[in-house]
């Protein structure tokens, strides 16, 4: 046994050295063999824990196992439990989760057998962490569901209402805002319950955040407001200060300057108070920002260089990069546009030190924005290019569309109209990502929004039906003394609660309507209305087959040639006009818009519901977007301006439907037969619309349309082909 205590001694040596004073006894007891095995045990659980877990954790791992081995040797599965708890602890904070996970299943195993209750609860929430920081959500619910049980066993509001407010979190990041508020709110209650206020702030601090990311400002200052009231009752003074700024955001949002400059201010106060300049600095720029973004530049200007002052005495890099970021944009709204260069430059260089691609893109793409006002047209090339390079490595779909935009401008500029359509195509396609994204986020926060007006009228019905119960119950107790008049009493003010509370249950239910027809609106902007509602109704649309459909493409011909002779903006307005066009046309023929790709359109007949006259109704929409182009052209033409010319093409046959995506979800079809509409179109002339020769089989007996035989034509990649010319006999 003297050499275990040597053997202890040695391995321990270097711990002695930064032992403190009052653990000398603790290193006493453990190593005499003459005490009891459990108090030995019990000192070295103090050593690790007191001694060397916050302090020195490279020795953890080494006492912990010894003290395992010792546990094993005399039988104490309790201390054999505590050990593989202090090993997970130490490979946690090592970042071997894997380990951390192995070896804390492995106490929770031995505590569930010694029916440790409270020994269950510390391991599962352990490990719940664990998984919830890894992303692994679903684990870490399972986890914190288990824990909720146990701490209701043990009768632990305070940590009942904890782990509800940590379960709020992960629905939050898993984007289920609804039960991330309904569990805020369960621990909102714990905590007043237990009276403990800090927690009570920062539950509501999370309430605020998920109105605030969802749009619904309103609510979201109410409980910013809520959480301040608190904070200031218990001069919680960090808190104070962060919750002025998120109201000052709401009110900069919302176009209220003033207001905002008023609770940027008063955080600015507390910051300074306590000296803390890497605060007071962020605060400064939002303050420097508000004036700029109100076009008060001269105050703008007295705040940046306040700033700048400060920063020249710390050392808080990533707050000056973001300062010259921002000088940058103030002057070039100014139109100061070397100063402007100046200071985006210096932004890049300090942001590129630190390898915040994000912020290098947005730069490279603002530097490449001036260059182009200042007709330095390589050199917004260049910096666009890198601005396009990074924002793909972050998947940045705003950042990409900014320098495509840029790219497109500088290239046209330079008469490269092949490398001006290129981008061009990027720069749309990116936006019509951006909108489907936005659309998306708007359905969410209207389905958030319209599931809170539920949840609330619910509440509202609950707190009717109790308060009738209550009124009930005082007309009982006060039915001997003046019965009569409290009876009459009682029965208009139920009548008043009732008008009033029946009031109220409509105007919500009317709210909830119109957020109703809103929210399908917008989802009838992105998908067919039977498919929305499959969705509506499923959660999915199922991709089916159809048989018989008429597929519509047409294209703008010489684009490239004609976009040269218009501006950006003059390009994107008469493309918008004719695609505008094109869709109240299709829609007097209950015909499908698909997509448009670039300067193409595509649409199809007979879907997403087959209908008998589904070939003609395509040709008509076909042939009326042929008329329209005429005589648009035309009207451009009348006021000297350019305008476009158009092939059309048409084919039938089976195609498969069905939604991509989840998020930016899109309806498409696929088959040969688009790829054959395709080659229809292509294989037309200008102002004419070409069908197919099953097409012309389906509809050559309607005395409505003209037929031009064209003969076999060399269609690449399917041989030869029977085409036909199609007209309106009444055109």
């Amino acid at each position: 046994m003297k050499k275990t205590i040597i053997l202890t001694a040695l391995l321990l040596l270097g711990l002695f050295v930064h032992a403190q004073p009052n653990l000398d006894s603790l290193w006493g007891v453990w190593n005499d063999e003459s005490k009891e095995d459990t108090c030995r045990l019990k000192a070295l659980q103090k050593i690790i824990r007191d001694g060397y877990l916050d302090t020195n954790i490279d020795s953890v791992l080494v006492l912990a196992k010894l003290q395992y081995d010792f546990a094993e040797k005399t039988g104490s599965k309790y201390f054999m439990a505590r050990s593989l708890l202090s090993q997970g602890e130490y490979w946690n904070r090592k970042d071997d989760q894997e380990k951390a996970l192995v070896n804390l299943h492995q106490s929770l195993m031995i505590r569930k057998e010694l029916n440790d209750i409270k020994g269950v609860a510390f391991c599962l929430r352990e490990i719940a962490d664990i998984y919830r920081l890894n992303g692994d959500y679903s684990k870490a619910l399972d986890s914190y569901n288990e824990l909720l049980e146990l701490y209701d066993e043990l009768n632990d509001k305070t940590n009942i209402a904890i782990v509800n407010m940590t379960i709020g979190y992960v629905y939050r990041i898993r984007g289920d805002y609804v039960s991330a508020i309904n569990y805020y709110n369960q621990s909102v209650s714990l905590f007043r319950e237990v009276g403990a206020e800090k927690n009570i702030a920062a539950s509501l601090n999370n309430i605020a955040n998920v109105y605030y990311n969802q749009g619904i400002f309103p609510k979201a200052l109410e409980y910013y407001i809520k959480c301040l009231k608190i904070n200031e009752k218990n001069n919680n003074r960090e808190w104070m200060s962060s919750n002025l700024v998120n109201i000052g955001n709401i009110y900069k949002i919302l176009g209220n300057y003033n207001a905002a400059l008023e609770y940027y201010e008063r955080a600015l106060k507390i910051r300074e108070a306590s000296d803390d300049k890497s605060q007071s600095g962020s605060i400064l720029l939002r303050i420097a920002n508000n004036y700029r973004d109100q076009g008060d530049y001269d105050n703008a200007l007295i705040f940046y260089n306040k700033l700048l002052e400060m920063l020249a005495e710390s050392n808080e890099p990533l707050i000056l990069g973001e300062l010259y970021k921002d000088f940058g944009k103030l002057y070039e709204k100014k139109g100061e546009y070397y100063e402007a260069l100046a200071n985006y430059s210096m932004s890049l260089d300090i942001h590129s030190q630190h390898e915040h691609r994000r912020s290098i893109a947005h730069l490279y793409i603002n530097i490449g924005s001036v260059q182009l006002k200042l007709n330095r047209l390589d050199k917004a090339v260049e910096s666009c290019s890198r601005g396009l390079e990074f924002s793909e490595k972050i998947n940045s779909i705003h950042n990409q569309k900014n320098a495509c935009e840029c790219l497109y401008s500088a290239y046209k500029t330079l008469g490269k109209n092949k490398d001006a359509l290129e981008y061009y195509e990027k720069y749309t396609m990116f936006e019509d990502s951006l909108k489907k994204e936005e659309t998306a986020k708007k359905l969410q926060q209207m389905e958030f929004a319209k599931q809170m007006l539920a949840d609330s009228l619910a509440q509202e019905e609950e707190k009717l039906i109790v308060q009738h119960a209550h009124e009930l119950e005082v007309n009982k107790k006060d039915k001997q003394r003046k019965i009569f008049m409290g009876i009459g009493l009682l029965v208009i003010l139920i009548a008043v609660g009732l008008y009033s509370r029946l009031r109220y249950v409509r105007i919500l239910k009317s709210i909830i309507e119109k957020e109703k027809d809103s929210s399908d609106n917008l989802l009838l902007n992105i998908l067919p209305a039977e498919i929305a509602e499959e969705l509506k109704e499923k959660g999915k649309a199922d991709a089916r087959n159809f048989d018989m459909v008429s597929i519509l493409f047409t294209d703008f011909i010489e684009f490239t040639q004609t976009s040269s002779m218009l501006t950006a903006q003059e390009l994107v307005s008469e493309i918008n006009i004719c695609f505008e066009a094109f869709d109240q046309i299709i829609r007097t023929y209950g015909i499908e818009k698909i997509k448009t790709i670039g300067d193409a359109y595509m649409a199809v007949g007979g879907l997403p519901v087959p209908t008998d006259d589904s070939v003609k109704n395509t040709i008509l929409a076909a042939l009326e977007m042929q008329a329209f182009i005429i005589d648009r052209k035309k009207e451009m033409q009348a006021k000297d301006q350019p305008a476009f010319e158009m092939r059309a093409g048409i084919h039938t046959g089976p195609v498969v439907a069905g939604i991509v995506g989840q998020k930016k979800f899109q309806y498409d079809i696929w088959g040969n037969t688009v790829n054959i509409a395709s080659r229809m179109e292509s294989n037309s002339e200008v102002g004419k619309v070409n069908i197919s020769q099953i097409t012309y089989d389906l509809i050559k007996d309607d005395k409505e349309f003209s037929f031009e035989k064209r003969g076999q034509i060399e269609v690449k990649g399917k041989g030869m082909m029977e085409m036909y010319f199609v007209d309106n006999v009444k055109m």
